[in-house]
């Protein structure tokens, strides 16, 4: 019999793009705003409602849910919302496994390499490196605090803290945004342009949390970031050379960014290196380690349109 895999956040890209590439091995479920199918059931974060039902045999649980960080500007009210969406939601799954007395084999959270703080630095950030003092940095200290219960409370035999990076999508996110300015030849890099911006391939993501499921070794938090490193120009100009555009644009000011987007603008204009030793030391091994590969196999490949 299958081991039965929760997953939250059902519908975010990598909560579907993993879904699949376990649904041979496990049987999946999610938690859902809006029931339409058999294996999801509903949970409201804002009530504190929660379909029990799901956790009737479970062996596993993937917590991917969290509101986008970069998209709305940064209000009083945002601020809450990003922080709840992510640690309340990890709460009420929490009180549900203790009402139920169900121990998980393992408690696989997603995180974010943020939690460095947004600085551009020489420095490469370890996992055990100082955590930073910026909005960024607090969401995912609490976030991750909110998953480390799970161990604590013996709610979980392992808990793991997947720090993800900027996420390469063919769906969505950063590289759609970036990649369609370059498409129409106005594309530039923001700022200074030297900050950097650890990444990772989809398709790498989807197998840092294939890997932390299966490893039973695996525990604690993990930099989920390709070895490779680039910053905003470089980034910008490796996706005009895959697309064959011209970049011949200034780059956007600083002080643009943050007219338009507020205190938000420092998730653009501010980026540290990671560094994904510890995680390749455990044994993973990258399928995309090289940024103009991963950025051939979303465009070319057909992936990106």
């Amino acid at each position: 019999m299958k081991e039965i895999v929760i997953i939250t956040g059902a519908g975010g890209t990598l909560a579907k793009a993993l879904a699949k590439k376990l649904e041979n091995k496990y049987a999946i479920r999610f938690l859902t705003r809006t029931k339409k199918h058999e294996n999801e059931f509903e949970w409201n974060i804002e009530k504190g409602i929660i379909d029990e039902n799901a956790f009737e045999n479970v062996s596993h649980i993937i917590h991917l849910a969290g509101a986008n960080i970069s998209e709305k500007k940064w209000t009083e009210e945002r601020k809450k919302e990003i922080i709840s969406s992510r640690v309340d939601s990890a709460q009420l799954i929490l009180k549900a496994l203790q009402k139920k007395n169900i121990q998980l084999k393992s408690f696989i959270s997603a995180s974010a390499v943020g939690i460095y703080g947004a600085i551009t630095s020489e420095k490469i950030f370890k996992e055990d490196d100082q955590k930073g003092n910026d909005f960024l940095s607090e969401v995912v200290i609490r976030w991750e605090k909110a998953a480390d219960e799970f161990l604590e409370k013996g709610l979980a035999e392992r808990v793991v803290k997947v720090r993800t990076s900027i996420v390469l999508s063919e769906k969505e996110g950063a590289l759609k945004k970036m990649s369609v300015p370059v498409k129409f030849g106005i594309g530039s890099p923001i700022g200074s342009g030297r900050q950097y911006i650890p990444w990772i391939h989809i398709d790498d993501i989807c197998s840092v949390f294939e890997f932390a499921l299966k490893n039973e070794n695996v525990s604690g938090a993990y930099n989920a970031s390709a070895p490779q490193h680039t910053d905003n120009e470089n980034l910008t100009k490796e996706i005009a050379e895959v697309l064959d555009k011209p970049l011949f644009m200034p780059n956007v000011p600083g002080f643009v960014m943050k007219l338009i987007f507020g205190e938000l603008a420092v998730v653009l204009l501010e980026g540290s290196r990671t560094s994904s030793e510890k995680l390749q030391n455990a044994g993973f091994q990258f399928k995309f380690p090289d940024l103009k590969n991963a950025l051939e196999d979303l465009f070319k490949n057909n992936k990106l349109t």
